[in-house]
């Protein structure tokens, strides 16, 4: 779960991309001493203090007009809007520039909660370089070295402290599922049709959801949260393309669910962007369902389904393990096999295995099928242990990891799916290295 995200923003060559794959701790941004190699947003998710955030590095704004400003400046708007905290970076090996205080003044507009640290003081000769920064009126400036790591963990520190405070949007004991999908699929008419009611605005033009909304209703005795997310929206002179947008959106509202309903549009089929979209949730390691919405739209007989069955098999062969629905929201039909399979896949997402019964299942597997010998060697499986469930990773205990084949690994895991059941959930098979 992400608990909240974090935007870098600054002038060009203030050393950004440098914090930012420090906080991430891996070279995730391009790092060079050119201003403007960082252009678009470039996103990456940081753990500190038992809690994960989203970081976005953005490009550096300046007054000048250079190339691509216009481009930049959408970028950083849009990474502004996105994020719950600020991080604005200015340079405090050249001291202030109008630049920065152009920057200082779009984010006071903001609104939002601004940590501002002065980058590049690499040792304690240079602290004093800091406090010219106070002019900006921006506040207590943190002196930060990218380069070595100085400061990083009080600017996360405040960011925790700025942080607002989403405990509401926890649902404790309520099964969270997202809506998802490319825009003007039918996620907000599937939504209607589970509350029953027009809850959420319904359009044939695409992006009329502005943000996730969440509702949360009960059915048959147990409570759920419906997460309907948004297309894109347009603010003032943010603007971004759909497709992109809309992956944006659908990757905030995984984090926070247990299940996700990956829409695809009936009367349009499979495209490359629901691709796309499935592939994040498939990535998040959450629970999944595929929903062939707007059934009603079809030509159909009675070897339809079956063919369109094979054709998501196909093309999402990474999802083999998710569940197929076919609804027509609109009309709400067969919209009721869906909480039934929702209570399936969270079940499953949420299953732990005896470690006695899964270590029977296993030594079955390998002896029915002994991995195959590499270099006058073979695999062998000591024992197993599920050490996760949501998202469930099997951590297997060998003589040598490197002889674990992807082939018998996916075997493995097949021999556990057809044991456990696991539909709509992915597994994480690990190989260990047993210790002595």
């Amino acid at each position: 779960m992400i608990d909240g995200t974090i935007a870098i923003v600054g002038r060009p060559n203030v050393g950004k991309s440098t914090v930012f794959n420090r906080m991430l701790e891996k070279r995730l941004s391009i790092v060079e001493d050119t201003p403007g190699v960082t252009r678009d947003r470039i996103y990456g998710d940081c753990n500190w203090l038992n809690k994960t955030y989203r970081l976005i590095d953005t490009g550096g704004i300046q007054l000048k007009d250079e190339p691509f400003q216009k481009e930049i400046k959408m970028q950083v708007d849009i990474a502004i809007e996105e994020a719950d905290v600020i991080l604005f970076l200015v340079n405090g090996k050249e001291g202030l520039t109008s630049d920065d205080q152009y920057i200082a003044k779009l984010l006071k507009k903001s609104k939002k909660p601004i940590i501002f640290g002065v980058n590049k003081i690499d040792d304690i000769s240079k602290i004093n370089n800091i406090y010219e920064f106070y002019a900006l009126g921006i506040g207590d400036p943190i002196a930060v070295s990218g380069v070595h790591g100085i400061g990083i963990g009080d600017v996360l520190d405040k960011a925790v402290e700025l942080m607002p405070n989403t405990s509401k949007n926890n649902y404790e004991g309520m099964i969270k599922f997202s809506i998802i999908g490319r825009p003007n699929v039918g996620k907000s008419s599937l939504t209607n049709a589970f509350l029953k009611q027009d809850r959420v605005i319904v359009s044939d033009i695409e992006g009329t959801t502005r943000d996730a909304i969440d509702t949360v209703f009960t059915a048959d005795n147990k409570t759920y949260v419906v997460i309907d997310t948004a297309g894109i929206r347009k603010r003032g002179r943010v603007f971004e393309s759909v497709e992109k947008y809309s992956v944006l959106r659908a990757k905030a509202a995984i984090d926070r669910a247990d299940v996700s309903l990956i829409v695809i549009d009936g009367g349009v089929g499979i495209i490359e962007q629901d691709k796309h979209v499935a592939g994040l949730a498939h990535e998040a390691k959450k629970g999944c369902i595929i929903v062939y919405n707007k059934w009603d739209l079809v030509d159909k007989d009675e070897k339809t389904m079956d063919k369109i069955t094979k054709e998501i098999r196909n093309q999402f062969q990474y999802l083999d393990y998710a569940p197929i629905a076919f609804v027509s929201a609109k009309d709400n039909k067969r919209v009721n096999t869906l909480l039934p399979l929702i209570d399936q896949v969270y079940n499953n997402v949420n299953l732990r295995i005896k470690t006695n019964v899964l270590n029977e299942v296993i030594m079955d597997a390998q002896m029915l099928n002994p991995a195959k010998t590499h270099n006058g060697k073979r695999l062998k499986i000591y024992y197993a242990s599920q050490v996760q469930a949501a998202p469930c990773v099997i951590v297997l205990f060998v003589n040598d990891p490197d002889l674990m084949h992807f082939s018998y690994q996916r075997y493995i895991e097949n021999k556990l799916r057809e044991a456990f059941g696991f539909e709509g959930v992915p597994i994480t098979v690990i190989a260990r290295k047993k210790e002595d």
